[in-house]
């Protein structure tokens, strides 16, 4: 591997576990910036304004990440979850409407659905990718069905020229979950922008993260925006305090959260470019394992957005016990399909089977690909899967 950009081998690193473990969710991931945020965090509490939420901060950083993306607008809120509710509120979806998501994922994709008084509908993925099927999705399409909802997974952002198409054909409105996919691009398109509206969360592992709770709405349709900055704000409009236009929410951004962001924005790049390159340093040396059950993900780099990486093993579990010993930490993250779980069941058609996101669910293992991770860290996470698959080979 080349040197790492942003933290070399040999620079020191905090421990706060054992000083032999590679961590998935490193404790000192915001170490570097610790002055800057006390420092913010004074600036604003003393600031004379005794602003703390959707602020002159939030503002410039809706500002920052629209001209980056060449958005028409970015509106800050308080999650991703969130987001999404507002997104299919402000759309108008609601009671006796369907929207399709993928039946593996988190559980925002279902449960937004139903806070906006829709029906989520459950399609498979693809195998390989482990994003939503197009084909699948397109065999659920009914006169009720109002919006498709794919979602990006793990590294990998889903078929959005399919579904884009799709949406086209059928008449239908497009969300993007695009949550942990910030950074990413498809045929030059940024994630979040494919759909009518996408999402970004910051949630402290995500690729842009932070040490809170937050999330932005990407959106080209400016009309959009306007209804969803009302709609995030008590159904309030901007600079109008206390006249409510529709029911709303409250989702609204905090100011020092807005200004850690701006002030990290800089070095994204360069953190995102270490978990690409450590991303392909992975899927290299997994490439030949594929034979003997740990499938790394599809090696194409158009489309990545290296938030998690996943490989899809047989043997999950007796891979997470190697590794551990190895002091490597894994996480699974969906241990089973969302119509599976006891708050979505009643929503899953009766006879609907979803094999692919099943066997997705039982075999996923994701490894540490943060930007913290030094390069004798990386080739020891690497050497582990290796060592698992030789240790069975020769079993």
């Amino acid at each position: 591997m080349t040197p790492d950009p942003v933290r070399r081998a040999d620079a020191p690193t905090a421990h706060h576990g054992a000083p032999d473990t590679v961590d998935f969710f490193p404790p000192g991931l915001f170490e570097e910036d610790r002055q800057a945020l006390i420092r913010l965090v004074r600036e604003v509490g003393l600031d004379p304004e005794q602003r703390f939420i959707l602020g002159r901060r939030t503002a410039a950083f809706e500002d920052l990440l629209r001209t980056a993306l060449g958005a028409a607008d970015v509106i800050a809120c308080s999650s991703g979850t969130s987001a999404l509710t507002l997104i299919l509120s402000a759309m108008g979806i609601g009671a006796d409407d369907e929207v399709i998501v993928p039946a593996f994922g988190c559980a925002p994709l279902a449960a937004s659905v139903i806070r906006a008084g829709a029906v989520p509908v459950f399609a498979d993925v693809r195998p390989d990718t482990l994003t939503i099927d197009p084909d699948r999705a397109e065999r659920l399409v009914t006169a009720r069905t109002r919006a498709l909802m794919p979602a990006h997974m793990f590294s990998v952002m889903a078929d959005m020229p399919r579904f884009v198409d799709l949406a086209a054909r059928r008449d239908l409105r497009l969300v993007e979950d695009s949550a942990v996919a910030q950074g990413g691009t498809l045929r030059g398109v940024p994630a979040g922008l494919w759909g009518e509206a996408g999402v970004y969360s910051f949630v402290q592992v995500k690729t842009c993260g932070m040490p809170g709770e937050g999330a932005v709405i990407t959106t080209r349709d400016q009309e959009l925006g306007h209804r969803l900055r009302m709609l995030r704000n008590h159904g309030q409009r901007p600079g109008q305090r206390f006249v409510h236009h529709a029911v709303g929410v409250n989702s609204r951004f905090d100011e020092v959260q807005a200004a850690f962001q701006t002030h990290r924005f800089p070095g994204f790049a360069d953190r995102l470019a270490r978990r690409a390159e450590i991303a392909a340093h992975y899927t290299e040396r997994f490439a030949p394992l594929a034979e003997h059950g740990v499938h790394p993900p599809v090696p194409d780099a158009d489309g990545r957005c290296f938030y998690v990486y996943a490989v899809l093993a047989e043997e999950r579990d007796a891979l997470a016990a190697h590794l551990a010993q190895r002091g490597v930490a894994t996480h699974v993250y969906y241990p089973r399909p969302l119509p599976e779980h006891r708050a979505f069941a009643p929503y899953a058609r009766a006879g609907t089977h979803w094999p692919h996101a099943s066997a997705a669910a039982d075999r996923h293992l994701a490894l540490p690909v943060h930007h913290l991770l030094t390069d004798a860290q990386v080739e020891r996470v690497a050497e582990g899967v290796v060592s698992f698959v030789r240790g069975r080979a020769r079993a």
